[in-house]
C-alpha cells in the first residue's frame, strides 16, 4: 500500500512538474544566475574565483532549493489534496518523505549534475570537485528535509515566501558551514572526512525526525 501511495504521488507530481515546466526551471536559472553574477562580479579571474568557487556553488544550490520551498504543500493545501493526504490509508510522514524527495529530485540533483560545467566557470580546481560533490550529496537531502518542516508550518499561512526564508536559512547555516567546510578544508591538505561523517550523521536524523516533524506540523495547521 506504501509503494502504491508512492508511485501514485510521483506519478502525480511529474505530471504537474511537466504542464509546469517554466516554474520547474527557475530555480535551476536562479542558481545559474548567482554563479555567473558571481563570476562577474569577482572580474572572471582564476585568481579570484578560485577560492570562493566551492562556497559559491554551495550557495547558489542552497539557495535554488529554498526559492522552491514555499511551494512544497501549498499547492496540495490550496486544491485540497492535504484533506486526502490526511485520510489516505498510509502514514501522513511516509507521504510526506515521497514529496521531499521529489523536490530534492527536481531542484537539487539537476544542479548537483551541472556542478562540474558551473565550476569550470568559477575555475574551481578539479583536485576539490570529489569532495564538494560528496558534500552536496550529503547536505542537499538535509536541506529539503528541513525546508520540509518549515513549509509545512506555514503551509496555513499566505504570502508565506519571506516568512519561509526567516524560518528556513538559520535552520541551514551549519549544513552550508560543514559542506563548503569540507572543501575548504581539503584545499588546504587537512583531512574533510569529519565534515563529510557529520553531514551523513545529519542526514541520517533529518530522514527519521524530520518527515514526522513535518506531518505533525500538517495535522496542526489543519486543525
Amino acid at each position: 500500500m506504501m509503494l502504491q501511495a508512492a508511485r501514485a504521488l510521483v506519478s502525480r507530481d511529474l505530471q504537474l512538474l511537466w504542464t509546469r515546466r517554466g516554474d520547474a526551471l527557475q530555480p535551476a536559472l536562479f542558481a545559474l544566475l548567482t554563479v555567473v553574477l558571481f563570476a562577474l562580479g569577482l572580474g572572471g579571474e582564476a585568481k579570484s574565483l578560485a577560492p570562493v568557487a566551492s562556497a559559491v556553488l554551495w550557495l547558489a544550490v542552497l539557495l535554488a532549493g529554498l526559492l522552491a520551498l514555499d511551494n512544497l504543500f501549498r499547492g496540495d493545501a490550496e486544491d485540497g489534496s492535504l484533506e486526502q493526504w490526511m485520510l489516505a490509508p498510509v502514514p501522513l510522514w511516509w507521504l510526506v518523505l515521497v514529496r521531499t524527495l521529489m523536490h530534492w529530485l527536481t531542484t537539487a540533483l539537476p544542479l548537483i549534475v551541472a556542478v562540474p560545467l558551473l565550476g569550470e566557470l568559477l575555475h574551481l580546481p578539479r583536485a576539490q570537485l570529489p569532495v564538494l560533490m560528496a558534500s552536496l550529496l550529503l547536505g542537499t537531502p538535509i536541506l529539503s528535509l528541513l525546508g520540509a518542516v518549515v513549509a509545512a508550518l506555514t503551509v496555513g499561512m499566505r504570502r508565506a515566501g519571506i516568512l519561509v526564508a526567516l524560518l528556513a536559512l538559520p535552520l541551514y547555516v551549519p549544513v552550508l558551514v560543514f559542506g563548503a567546510g569540507a572543501v575548504a578544508a581539503d584545499a588546504q591538505g587537512l583531512d574533510a572526512v569529519g565534515a563529510l561523517l557529520l553531514l551523513g550523521a545529519g542526514l541520517a536524523l533529518s530522514l527519521a525526525l524530520a518527515p514526522i516533524t513535518a506531518a505533525a506540523a500538517l495535522r496542526i495547521a489543519h486543525s
